[in-house]
């Protein structure tokens, strides 16, 4: 059935607004008066916990499929305070609530973790969250475990492994008993904002998995972010995919018994004078593949655009739609393109229904039937607030962009807008969207 509500994590840290974080409820049913619009508020009880990822809870019987798996449980890791909220949207006949809270100092005493990320559900039922340093904020990956029915904090996933130097995002394949994870940013780092300086300095360049790693070579200095894997494996029976931050996307093949990273998709980088660079790199801030195998959507945070890549049986994508909805290049904007092999012009502004979206996309959603690819523009608030600067003043917006299933394209539906600069409390970021009974990417 089509998707009547998301639920949205959005955040006050880094707006000089001293409110709390809240779990928006958003009504996507365009029959209803209030379509488009944040239709509930969850407030969490502390401030600037910085409110990123969310991922359900596992399901009641978590092997079975469709209808009959039930997901109630939202849990919400925090990026910056290291809390972990567990939320209760199982009942329609009240709003959100918070069933559990587990503290910072739990996850720093028991897993010596934190600054959490994505969060799955394993097979078994019990809870994955990735994490993406140590209490201090070095770089440190992993996992930390909940268990599937009482979210009590079980310690670490990995026990005798060794941990990856970072992580941010993983997918895993049931039934190949194989999980990859990518890696991330160092948060100490990441949270002085981005300085050009920290990519001479090199960085992690592996995708850890259970079966080693899968380098990407030593003239990158940019780290993988995102991690899917294909669901249904139309291309290949062990294949995924990872986005690079700053260059383009990958296949994660199988090599006989090892895994190796092969570049499928190249974006490449844009000649400019304004910005930070003088050379504007891809960013590849959040991707999805299709519940059917079909089709690789990818955000573009730096450039603005979202893509959306055939997927081929010889696992060879094929760019066959893109539209632009924000990004650094705007016409008019303070950067100018100079060189660019891609475009011939600077993309317009976009507006929908009278308000001008800023920042860049940084958070996909796509709806069960393929049709409706919903996107949010608040990517980590200290960067936000370095890169777009209009977007703390004016807020985010979720907006959904109409997919072609046949013959493959985007085109932005302007008339849907969810306008976060309109919050009773002022302007917030928002970033990851779900749908309740599971989504896309769950």
């Amino acid at each position: 059935p089509r998707e009547e509500v998301a639920y949205v994590t959005c955040t006050y840290r880094g707006t000089c607004i001293e409110q709390p974080d809240f779990l928006a409820t958003v009504d996507l049913n365009p029959r209803s008066s209030t379509y488009g619009q944040v239709i509930q508020r969850l407030p969490m009880p502390n401030l600037k916990d910085e409110l990123h990822c969310a991922g359900w809870g596992p399901a009641c019987g978590c092997s079975e499929s469709g209808a009959a798996a039930k997901r109630s449980k939202l849990v919400l890791p925090c990026l910056i305070s290291s809390r972990i909220y567990v939320v209760d949207v199982g009942s329609p006949c009240r709003p959100p609530r918070i069933c559990k809270m587990i503290e910072p100092v739990d996850v720093f005493w028991k897993c010596n973790k934190g600054y959490l990320a994505v969060t799955h559900a394993l097979p078994n039922g019990d809870i994955l969250i990735a994490n993406m340093g140590d209490p201090a904020g070095n770089g440190k990956g992993g996992f930390v475990v909940l268990d599937g029915d009482t979210f009590e904090l079980k310690g670490n996933w990995e026990n005798e492994c060794e941990a990856p130097p970072t992580g941010h995002d993983f997918s895993f394949k049931a039934r190949h008993n194989v999980l990859v994870s990518s890696a991330g940013l160092v948060p100490k780092v990441a949270g002085r904002g981005f300085c050009p300086e920290d990519l001479k300095k090199g960085g992690d360049r592996r995708a850890s998995g259970t079966e080693g790693q899968a380098e990407r070579g030593a003239g990158s200095a940019w780290c993988p972010r995102e991690a899917e894997l294909c669901p249904q494996s139309l291309c290949r029976a062990r294949a995924g995919w990872t986005g690079m931050a700053g260059s383009a996307g990958f296949a994660v093949p199988e090599q006989r018994d090892a895994w190796a990273v092969e570049e499928v998709i190249r974006i490449p980088p844009k000649d400019v004078s304004g910005w930070i660079m003088h050379k504007m790199p891809a960013f590849i801030a959040d991707l999805l593949i299709s519940p059917d195998d079909r089709f690789l959507y990818v955000c573009n945070w730096w450039h603005g655009d979202i893509r959306q890549y055939e997927l081929g049986r010889n696992c060879k994508p094929r760019l066959v739609g893109q539209v632009f909805v924000g990004g650094s290049i705007l016409r008019g904007g303070p950067v100018t393109v100079c060189r660019d092999e891609e475009l011939k012009c600077q993309p317009e502004p976009l507006v929908v229904k009278c308000k001008r979206v800023y920042g860049g996309p940084a958070a996909l959603q796509l709806s069960l039937d393929g049709k409706r690819l919903y996107v949010t523009n608040s990517f980590y608030s200290t960067w936000d607030q370095q890169f777009y600067p209009s977007l703390i003043k004016e807020g985010s917006v979720m907006l959904q962009l109409d997919v072609d299933t046949d013959k493959g394209g985007l085109a932005v539906n302007k008339n849907f807008l969810v306008d976060f600069g309109k919050e009773p409390h002022g302007p917030c970021l928002a970033h990851e969207i779900r749908f309740p009974g599971g989504d896309a990417k769950s």
